[in-house]
């Protein structure tokens, strides 16, 4: 049995007419008859009673008809699903995010993947650092992350999203929090936390810091080197390996963070935010990697949704 023959047979049951079916069907009536005929001789049953002035099922042409409608249905249904897999329209990503990126881009990512791919579902795994992601991606264990360059594998592709400044992670009870532990202000569209002055870097010089543990953390090595850039080296009490983690310890009092501004999407009981006033302030990056040789086409139609972006945007 063909699909030639199951659509030939709905086609002529429909119309009840071998030449309209024909018309339709787009073909000379003579390979049609042929067809039903062969078809009928595969099922060992008429399928019509065909008289000079019309054509009707027998009870076998009308068993068969739902079943090949719904055959038909169905085959229609896996080419038109594995056309858009083809097409990069339906498909799955795993996506792996580096910790701040996921309050403040993984939002924007999967918003805007949401509304021009409807069809792709994602997956992710987040609180990792840049090289885990490097890491992860070459394993195949993810397809997309979104992490802070530099990128050193080069058997990976990346694209910039947006530039960050860093700011000031400062307890509650700090001298820079405000009078008696309350906010200075709550300014910004998000009702964050936030000083309505800059205080310049050098005047922390004193002040314990919290900072990332793991070696090749850039935000680590961003704040090492804003400090350095200030004149002083700052002073570690406490280490940490992930941004909750840090913002607790801050919370606690136990010292102050310097972070990537996308911090100021997080807000968390006992933190304020201070933005720093510097001439030559140190930022780090945020970017989407991905394999450079992935054929995916749900990659490559993710790749070509999230990259229209100004990759220096400011996030703050």
């Amino acid at each position: 049995m063909e699909t030639r023959q199951l659509r030939y047979f709905v086609a002529v049951a429909e119309t009840r007419h071998f030449g309209r079916a024909a018309e339709a069907l787009r073909i000379a009536q003579s390979p049609l008859s042929q067809a039903i005929r062969q078809l009928e001789s595969q099922l060992g049953a008429p399928l019509f009673e065909r008289t000079t002035r019309r054509v009707d099922l027998t009870p076998a042409g009308e068993a068969l008809l739902p079943e090949a409608v719904r055959i038909l249905a169905s085959l229609d249904a896996a080419r038109d699903q594995v056309g858009r897999v083809a097409a990069g329209a339906l498909g799955r990503l795993r996506v792996g995010a580096t910790g701040l990126a996921t309050y403040r881009h993984v939002p924007d990512l999967v918003r805007r993947l949401t509304a021009e791919l409807p069809g792709l579902a994602l997956t992710f795994t987040t609180d990792m650092l840049t090289p885990g992601l490097e890491t992860a991606l070459a394993e195949h264990r993810i397809d997309l992350a979104v992490l802070r360059p530099p990128v050193s594998d080069p058997a990976l592709d990346h694209h910039l999203l947006a530039r960050e400044h860093l700011v000031l992670a400062v307890p509650s009870g700090h001298r820079l929090a405000g009078s008696e532990g309350r906010p200075a202000c709550v300014g910004g569209s998000e009702g964050r936390p936030r000083s309505p002055r800059r205080v310049p870097l050098a005047d922390l010089a004193d002040d314990d810091f919290v900072v990332y543990a793991p070696p090749g953390s850039v935000v680590g090595e961003a704040a090492a080197r804003a400090c350095r850039a200030a004149g002083f080296t700052p002073r570690h009490t406490h280490e940490a390996d992930q941004t909750s983690i840090v913002l607790a310890l801050v919370a606690a009092g136990v010292g102050v963070a310097l972070l990537p501004s996308s911090v100021l999407a997080v807000a968390v009981e006992g933190v304020r935010y201070v933005e720093l006033e510097d001439p030559d302030p140190v930022t780090t990056d945020v970017a989407l990697a991905w394999r450079r040789d992935d054929p995916q086409p749900a990659l490559a139609r993710a790749l070509a949704v999230l990259c229209r972006t100004d990759p220096h945007r400011e996030t703050a």
